[in-house]
């Protein structure tokens, strides 16, 4: 039994996994939770973080609006399935008004480090890098410097420090639509200066697992275990109908997590349900957050369907290890 270190999350969205099911990952019956028209000027609502907040949840969402300029929203919810999200999105306050302007936002990832609450972006200056911000109540958020130099896209910190040091994959890109990528851990003192920039794990040639043989790129905020940190991530292949996006997890180091334990080689999730196949950019489910209990070791996978809509899936830590070490990438 591998062991979750969190904390006890008594109201995580869950449902028991279906009889017959063969799958680690299963989806909410109940599948989209966040349509396209969650607020009054979206096209589309997909790719958003969420976090336990109060004694409900809070999130980072992205609402594409009906021009498809790309921004991020702030929501809650009671119970982690119904969200009320913001009707304008997040304005941030901030040390530089360089920094400020605003070119889009998309794909967040909101984590918890020591008393904040820190959502990283794709941040438009001068092409794509990772925008930084924290807040404390989900109402002012102030932004920090970006990450990196252009280009870099899904930016995910570690919940806590490592070595004493802030840490962050990534995936370095260009100014399209990246037909390439492999994941990079970065560390840094202070969230501003960040550097030992170290390899991690990159796309698989040939057949041996091929969904993921284009491009990777980390999902949610890594789950610390008693075995290592779990990290669920996408895995792309570029197909004669083009691009598919599936999950994948991967075991990392507790102490240095570039690097690999265990890697999957078949993947979790993959696009089947209409809502998923059917949608702005069909053929696509791509995490970008869990919510987990310590206690049962329970996992709720938020994921954008199609770049459309938002689901949610549900997994145990057991089932991704076991799914690991029955299904060995060899490394």
């Amino acid at each position: 039994m591998t062991k979750i270190i969190g904390k006890p999350l008594k109201n995580i969205p869950w449902q028991d996994k279906p009889e017959g099911y063969t799958m680690p990952v299963w989806r909410y019956s109940n599948n989209p939770i966040i349509g396209r028209r969650a607020i009054p000027s979206s096209n589309s609502v997909f790719n958003s973080a969420v976090v336990p907040f109060g004694d409900g949840f809070a999130g980072v969402f992205r609402c594409d609006s009906k021009s498809i300029s790309m921004d991020i929203f702030a929501g809650f919810s009671k119970d982690g399935i119904n969200w009320e999200i913001n009707h304008e999105p997040i304005k941030f306050e901030g040390d530089d008004e360089e920094i400020l302007k605003r070119e889009y936002r998309y794909d967040p990832r909101v984590c918890f480090i020591e008393d904040r609450y820190y959502i990283t972006w794709c941040n438009g200056y001068h092409g794509p890098t990772i925008g930084v911000a924290y807040t404390f109540d989900f109402k002012t958020f102030h932004q920090l410097e970006n990450a990196f130099l252009p280009y870099n896209r899904n930016g995910v910190l570690f919940p806590r420090k490592i070595n004493g040091k802030y840490a962050m994959v990534s995936r370095p890109s260009d100014t399209g639509h990246t037909p390439f990528g492999d994941i990079f851990f970065s560390e840094s003192p202070d969230l501003t200066y960040w550097g030992k920039h170290r390899f991690v794990m990159g796309t698989v040639p040939g057949d041996t697992s091929a969904w993921q043989i284009t491009k990777i790129g980390p999902g949610p905020t890594p789950i610390e275990t008693d075995e290592g940190w779990l990290l669920i991530y996408h895995g792309v292949i570029n197909t004669c109908n083009g691009f598919v996006y599936r999950m994948g997890c991967v075991l990392l180091d507790i102490d240095k997590p570039w690097i690999v334990k265990m890697r999957s080689k078949d993947y979790i999730l993959g696009p089947e349900e209409l809502y998923e196949c059917v949608g702005d950019v069909p053929n696509v489910t791509f995490p970008c957050a869990t919510l987990t209990d310590a206690e049962t070791g329970r996992i709720c996978i938020y994921y954008g369907c199609a770049d459309s809509v938002t689901g949610i899936a549900f997994t145990t830590v057991d089932e991704l290890i076991n799914h690991m070490k029955n299904n060995p990438l060899e490394i």
